[in-house]
């Protein structure tokens, strides 16, 4: 459990218990305020690491108005606290105004709870890496044991898990960059996470930064950092994630999803090895070691031109394919009895068992999201079940049969939309930027209706 500090800020009661229910289990310390008003008489406000705000409280108000003049109150009272701004995602430009304001990110609801989590955590290394004489050596120690978590999540003795293993261990002992692919939630995180805690810059930090999430008019600022007054609002410098990673290892995710112009701004730092933040002409070396993960295939999007071939030879050095779970048979049932221990601890169910019948079902299941799916599969029982034993009508599984191509009635719009996305993306094989030009749509807006379907289902 993280040390941190966290207060949420929303008008919705049921969204400050699903925030508090969530963060309970991650940070030693939440607080929640449902009034902003309250916001100038607070106490202590800059005691907190990190502030989760609405950007809307007025009852049939959507402009964010409110939430960017809180921002801007909050960061009057405490300049270096980082807050991260909830939104819609039909708000994305606001959301963009906000980071401009000096919001350190923001989550779209509805959100998911893995990216939440990960988007405060980045937040939080990010506000402890900031260089400064304030800057202490308590602070850098909390920095790395944050950012390098000492739990073992890889779990599996199969023959697919243990060869990827065994080529982790020879590649981590080198600084060459890497790329991991494999499909979503097969666990590209883990093995870079596992690359950095067996190189020899183990103690020092590891930073993610999902690429398909950063905005193109703020991708410079985001990665390589931004001086005071160098844009509206800029209020204070700000290092980028490149800089923040300096000495450690860099995992960018989702590498796939970067249009070609800002493949481009990202080679030239790689290939250089020097950033200079938005609004400063002074080049700053880093030192840093590079892992990047996506589950597209970049040389076929080299072939078809969306993706820049001399970036991929820069990045793939050395190519790590994570297997899916249906690849790991001999590890299913392995990953379901160490989420079943963990998460029985962590909701306070303990002695919990899954019968023989529940394990048959698990068996012959597909898993088309992988060890997330087992995950949150095995969560979901555990929290809804009444009894210590787990039975096959306690886990809720999508037919084995069912693919992206099966015609069913959708209830929804949204339902009907990501139908097509994924029939698109079939047709495409899974080429984002064929199937956003087929959709007519850019690839940034064929990912958030992704994300948006995957959090809603």
């Amino acid at each position: 459990m993280i040390d941190g500090k966290i207060l949420i800020i929303d008008d919705n009661k049921s969204v400050l218990s699903a925030l508090e229910i969530l963060l309970q289990f991650e940070y030693k310390h939440i607080e929640t305020l449902s009034n902003p008003n309250q916001i100038p008489s607070f106490k202590n406000l800059d005691h907190f690491d990190i502030v989760l705000l609405d950007m809307n409280f007025l009852a049939g108000v959507n402009t964010g108005n409110e939430g960017l003049y809180w921002l801007k109150e909050i960061k009057k009272k405490a300049p270096d606290i980082s807050v991260i701004m909830i939104t819609s995602y039909g708000a994305i430009d606001l959301a963009v105004d906000a980071l401009k304001a000096g919001a350190s990110d923001f989550i779209l609801k509805p959100w998911n709870n893995d990216k939440l989590l990960a988007t405060l955590k980045s937040a939080y290394v990010l506000k402890k890496s900031l260089k400064g004489p304030n800057k202490s050596k308590g602070n850098e120690a909390a920095l790395k044991e944050i950012s390098n978590p000492d739990e073992n999540f890889i779990v599996g003795n199969s023959k697919a898990l243990l060869a990827l293993l065994s080529l982790t261990q020879k590649v981590a002992k080198t600084d060459v960059s890497v790329l991991i692919t494999g499909e979503n939630g097969t666990g590209k995180e883990v093995i870079a996470r596992e690359l950095h805690k067996l190189s020899s810059r183990k103690n020092e930090v590891f930073i993610s930064v999902d690429m398909g999430s950063i905005s193109e008019s703020l991708f410079e600022s985001e990665l390589f950092g931004h001086t005071k007054g160098s844009f509206t609002d800029a209020k204070q410098d700000r290092i980028g994630k490149f800089e923040a990673a300096n000495g450690g290892t860099l995992f960018l995710d989702e590498i796939g999803n970067l249009s070609l112009q800002l493949q481009a701004k990202l080679l030239s730092v790689i290939q250089n090895r020097v950033i200079v933040r938005v609004g400063a002409n002074t080049p700053i070396p880093v030192d840093i070691r590079l892992v990047c993960a996506t589950n597209c295939s970049l040389h076929q999007m080299v072939a078809d031109g969306v993706f820049r071939e001399d970036l991929l030879y820069r990045i793939n050095t050395i190519h790590l394919e994570v297997p899916s779970l249906r690849d790991r048979e001999k590890d299913i049932l392995l990953l379901a009895d160490f989420y079943l221990n963990k998460m029985s601890s962590k909701y306070g169910k303990e002695d919990m068992k899954i019968n023989t019948a529940a394990q048959e079902k698990l068996m012959a299941y597909s898993w088309p999201g992988n060890v997330r799916e087992l995950q949150h599969t095995i969560e979901r029982a555990i929290i809804l079940s009444e009894s210590n034993v787990l039975k096959p009508d306690d886990f809720l599984l999508v037919s084995k049969s069912t693919t992206a191509t099966d015609v069913t009635e959708p209830n929804t719009l949204d339902e009907m939309e990501l139908m097509m996305i994924n029939r698109v993306l079939h047709e495409n094989n899974s080429n984002y930027s064929a199937a956003a030009s087929q959709l007519g749509v850019s690839r940034q807006t064929l990912y958030n209706k992704i994300k948006k379907g995957k959090s809603n289902g």
